[in-house]
């Protein structure tokens, strides 16, 4: 627990009977302080000449410290814990998200238009002519956010039912950053060819089709296939999300230490669908040395375990992470938790650059090697440069969306990356600010404007 910072993810409140005495409110507040919580929100409910009813917000650095934190205050003379409320669970009941209606429906021909009869002009209209779905439905803004939950975050294999929150709160992105109408489609099967015939079966409802949080390997053939078979964009974001920030990351990064991207030695720990996706990006952006480690050491020509996609990037290095990381500019991790030590970071290159974007514990924490580097980021919202898939994907789907692109390419994510990168104006860049917030509002149109026009130039676009 010492190793964490209380975050909003571990965030309480606890509902208090306070005695109107001197220095009682001030005990709580120094017993939750004692605890390590961070404090929010301190509000007055009620209030009369004997006690006062208080409801203070704690943001504690996991289960079982906010569990300690409230068992701290329980054990204060005289103070009468009310009620406690885990504020991200009561933030999921019920769900995240909702349909609503665009246009009212307030008289008989309000309806008959919306509905029978009306409605059958309109089918018919499609029907004659299949391209006036996009005129005339949801289908060219929306989004189908497609899982079969077998790599939920970095908690595993779920199930559907379990990855159902994750896949509401992308949702929740999509349209609070891009304006994009998603919704969750969480299947009951693991099986590739039907989550691939699924998919195609509804395609019709969506303008695009963004996977998320299917296992590696078969991750990389149900994108290939589903690229191949439909005419709509189809993202995986772990893969693709998260290579396009890391590059443009890195772009920024490789400018505060004068090194091109040509001459850096880079090691990649995590071989599954984000590693590979990196590896591949940062090639495609310049990158000529790199190395990719699993849970077994480095993928080395060596090894007879190798899948297909770790095989493209096999060297003929044998060793540990340890070893790999001696020497090297640059360590991107998308892996575990606390698997890089100062010790190995302390051997990398001068002016190393750290990436330990495991969620929600880093490969390292970033203040055991803050004098120690040139640039750290990870993926969390409580570091310095986070990041954030959220700073590409809505954008992309923004982008491909708007001017109709039959696919998402490569090119399309070196354009997206390099115009997330740019927003950081040279003037603003150090350490600290290698990429910008996943708030600031340029990036969504920034990040849509450059898919676009990859997608013109490669002749994609057909709008």
């Amino acid at each position: 627990m010492a190793n964490l910072t209380p975050n909003s993810s571990f965030s309480l409140t606890l509902r208090l009977e306070i005695p109107n005495r001197i220095g009682m409110l001030a005990s709580v507040t120094n017993a939750i302080a004692a605890s390590g919580g961070n404090f929010g929100n301190l509000d007055l409910i009620e209030q009369t000449r004997q006690v006062s009813i208080r409801e203070i917000t704690v943001d504690a650095s996991s289960t079982d410290h906010a569990e300690m934190i409230v068992q701290t205050v329980k054990a204060l003379p005289d103070i009468k814990v009310l009620n406690v409320y885990d504020r991200t669970f009561n933030l999921h009941r019920g769900g995240k998200i909702s349909i609503a209606s665009r246009i009212p429906l307030k008289s008989v021909s309000d309806l008959a238009m919306a509905y029978t009869p009306g409605v059958g002009r309109i089918c018919n209209a499609i029907a004659q002519n299949p391209e006036e779905v996009y005129n005339l439905t949801i289908k060219k803004n929306t989004v189908a956010i497609v899982t079969d939950g077998s790599a939920v975050l970095g908690l595993g294999n779920l199930g559907p039912e379990a990855a159902l929150p994750v896949m509401e709160g992308k949702a929740m992105l999509f349209k609070e950053f891009a304006g994009i109408d998603a919704f969750p489609v969480c299947l009951a099967t693991q099986d590739t060819d039907t989550i691939v015939e699924t998919v195609k079966n509804i395609a019709p409802v969506f303008g695009g089709v963004n996977l998320e949080d299917i296992a590696a390997p078969r991750c990389f053939e149900i994108e290939a296939r589903l690229r191949q078979e439909l005419d709509i964009p189809v993202f995986h974001d772990d893969q693709h999300g998260t290579a396009i920030v890391t590059l443009a990351a890195l772009f920024n990064s490789l400018k505060l230490v004068n090194k091109s991207m040509a001459d850096i030695r880079i090691v990649i720990n995590g071989a599954g669908a984000a590693g590979i996706a990196i590896a591949r990006l940062l090639k495609k952006a310049g990158a000529e040395k790199i190395w990719i480690c699993d849970s077994k050491g480095i993928l080395s020509t060596s090894r007879t375990d190798l899948t297909e996609e770790k095989r493209e990037f096999a060297v003929k290095a044998q060793g540990t992470l340890a070893g790999a990381v001696s020497g090297v500019d640059v360590f991107i991790g998308v892996s575990a938790p606390g698997v890089l030590t100062p010790e190995m970071v302390r051997s990398m290159a001068k002016d190393p650059i750290v990436f330990a974007m495991a969620n929600p514990i880093p490969e390292i924490q970033p203040e055991l090697v803050k004098d120690d580097v040139a640039v750290i980021a990870t993926g969390r919202s409580d570091y310095a440069n986070q990041i954030n898939n959220v700073l590409a994907f809505p954008g992309v789907f923004r982008g491909a969306l708007d001017c109709r692109a039959a696919t998402i390419t490569t090119t399309m994510y070196l354009e997206a990356a390099s115009a997330i990168a740019s927003l950081v104006k040279p003037s603003d860049l150090n350490r600290e600010h290698i990429i910008p917030s996943v708030f600031d509002e340029r990036v969504v149109s920034a990040v849509a404007g450059a898919v676009q026009s990859a997608a013109r130039q490669e002749g994609i676009a057909r709008s």
